[in-house]
């Protein structure tokens, strides 16, 4: 297992102390170390779909506001 050393706020140390008070406090940051990797991870996937989805947007054919507007209504009963 790896030792990680970092430096963080005096104030954030003190509320992590508390609210952590009686558990394992490096199982308690590796969950966070891990969920903040999976979240990461999961932004970088949302930001590569949408680029692959916009990428080919100006070839794609577009309406007017009218032109959806009649197509809306002719779909209505």
């Amino acid at each position: 297992m790896a030792t990680m050393n970092f430096s963080i706020p005096d104030e954030v140390k003190e509320a992590f102390n508390r609210e952590f008070a009686g558990q394992n406090k490096s199982a308690v940051v590796a969950r966070l170390m891990r969920r903040a990797v999976e979240e990461a991870e999961q932004q970088r996937q949302r930001e590569e779909a949408f680029a692959a989805l916009t990428e080919g947007r100006p070839e794609r054919p577009s309406l007017s506001n009218a032109a959806i507007a009649e197509l809306r209504d002719a779909g209505r009963p």
